[in-house]
């Protein structure tokens, strides 16, 4: 399916995943296997890192695919990135509840954003088989991100305290799980008997709730491309900034009081693109007759990464100035 919907060619495509997989299993088993609280310096330079390789991406997209598919990318990119920074506050609650120790805390956010890009993926493909078949789809991706736009800048559930999914529940119920944790151990011995610890909670936690995140993300990307290899590349550089950007901005989460704003202006406009997009390719009967809708505009790509830009940028720049002047005003 990547290779029949994709402008890409196959062979850069292999060699992404190769570099891809270099980056997971470098940051997992050499950088993940020594726990510690990463400094400030050290997230930074993580960042800065994986901030320059999806640049560089982008780049080489633009080179072997043309400069759609690298537009594309890059408007995706920065929609999940700011998606990810939203969802953080999520991580810091779940983080909390399950008083994960401080140094264990990067090793955790390693192995659950795994399994979590596992699952995307896996869920990118049955949303591109999807939307291949049935395009009608779009106008429920659309509603739902108007919907999600709505309930962002009015004041959703995002700050509400974290409950456990089902599957955490049930799987309570059925396995015995000890109360501390035992280094980076699944499996421990207490009292003789044999039991998990609650680090495969965390794990299973923070890669089904990343899924849940999905629900937004996902529709949000299919707005801006169709290529499933640019929809999976573009969350896997979300993903790989993310843990680092949990550190470096935990404390400044709630400070960033315009950041659901933005979103919510990203998500409104992809929402209505999606709309658009269904209508002008609409066969639906009980919509003009089942004919396409010919005079409703295509939205061009760079329009979609000017307004993420901008709506972000601006979110950002705002949040800085409000942080700033309550800096200022409480000093006096």
């Amino acid at each position: 399916m990547l290779g029949h919907m994709s402008e890409t060619p196959l062979a850069f495509m292999i060699a992404t995943f190769v570099v891809i997989a270099i980056f997971f299993v470098v940051d997992l088993f050499v950088i993940g296997r020594r726990p510690h609280v990463p400094s400030t310096k050290e997230c930074v330079q993580h960042i800065a890192f994986f901030v320059v390789m999806a640049l560089i991406f982008g780049g080489l997209v633009w080179t072997f695919a043309g400069a759609k598919p690298a537009i594309e990318f890059y408007s995706g990119w920065l929609t999940e990135y700011s998606l990810s920074i939203d969802n953080l506050f999520v991580f810091v609650i779940i983080m909390s509840n399950f008083a994960v120790p401080k140094v264990l805390q990067k090793y955790v956010l390693s192995v659950g954003i795994t399994v979590a890009l596992i699952l995307r993926g896996c869920f990118i493909l049955v949303g591109a088989a999807i939307i291949q078949r049935f395009t009608w789809v779009f106008f429920l991706f659309g509603a739902f991100l108007i919907y999600t736009a709505l309930k962002l800048v009015m004041g959703g559930d995002e700050d509400e305290e974290y409950h456990e999914n089902g599957l955490i529940r049930a799987l309570r119920k059925v396995i015995r799980i000890t109360n501390d944790y035992d280094g980076e151990k699944l499996r421990t011995t207490e009292n003789g008997v044999r039991c998990w610890t609650p680090m495969l909670i965390v794990f299973l936690t923070i890669g089904t709730t990343d899924v849940m995140f999905a629900f937004d993300s996902i529709p949000a990307i299919f707005g801006l491309t169709k290529d499933p290899f640019i929809v999976f590349t573009s969350n896997v550089f979300a993903l790989l900034g993310l843990q680092q950007l949990y550190f470096l901005l935990g404390a400044l989460l709630d400070k960033l009081v315009y950041l659901p704003v933005g979103l919510s202006v990203v998500l409104g406009f992809i929402g209505v693109k999606l709309i658009m997009e269904a209508l002008h390719g609409n066969s639906l009967p009980f919509i003009n007759g089942g004919h396409p809708i010919e005079w409703v505009p295509e939205v061009p790509t760079w329009l979609s990464l000017a307004v993420i830009i901008v709506s972000i940028g601006t979110a950002a720049i705002a949040s800085v100035v409000k942080m700033k002047s309550v800096e200022a005003a409480s000093q006096q």
